[in-house]
């Protein structure tokens, strides 16, 4: 009895062995191997596509950047000047002329040689300069028979009256009152204005 079941133990294993040899040099597990060949192959066709592919579409970014950005018809035009005497730079907001539309950095620089280019966009434009001198909006405030009086700076100092604003300085507080004898100087228009209202 023992020996049967150890000659059938045997025939089990040696029917395993066969198989699994016959599983290992089978056609069809060789064949996986140029398959492997075959994918890498792929793969590298594929990274070179992909890599020329990535090589034309940067240079496609690259002429569409170079290609110059022009004034379009909405475009603002801001003009700055510096006075170097004074030390205020004086802005002017103003929408672009029409003769100015669609043109580069370099056509706007010609159109303006006193000026530099300080910034260039499609929708704006900023001019820079230099002068010498004052800005001319340099402003005294002061009592005149009761009343708040403006006067312009001139550069040789001296006090040009411009205007009396009909702001009393009856009811002014006494610090303000005393402020306003000796007078309080300004610089631009805007700071001038905000000075009148909060006394008004």
């Amino acid at each position: 009895m023992n020996k049967a079941i150890i000659a059938l133990m045997a025939i089990i294993v040696m029917i395993g062995a066969i198989l699994t040899g016959v599983i290992i040099f089978s056609p069809n597990h060789e064949e996986k191997k140029p398959n492997l060949v075959t994918e890498i192959a792929e793969e590298e066709i594929l990274d070179e596509c992909t890599d020329e592919y990535e090589e034309m579409e940067y240079e496609n970014t690259v002429k569409a950047n170079t290609q110059e950005e022009k004034t379009s018809p909405n475009c603002s035009l801001i003009t700055k000047a510096h006075f170097l005497k004074c030390g205020h730079t004086k802005s002017q907001y103003d929408n672009l002329p029409q003769d100015l539309v669609n043109l580069t950095k370099e056509e706007i620089q010609k159109k303006y040689p006193e000026y530099q280019v300080e910034s260039f966009a499609s929708n704006e434009v900023i001019l820079y300069q230099e002068k010498e001198g004052e800005c001319g909006e340099h402003y005294m405030v002061k009592d005149k028979e009761g009343q708040l009086a403006v006067y312009q700076i001139l550069e040789n100092g001296e006090q040009k009256e411009i205007e009396v604003t009909g702001v009393t300085t009856e009811y002014l507080p006494e610090t303000d009152k005393i402020n306003m004898k000796k007078g309080i100087k300004v610089n631009g228009k805007q700071e001038l204005n905000q000075l009148i209202e909060d006394f008004e």
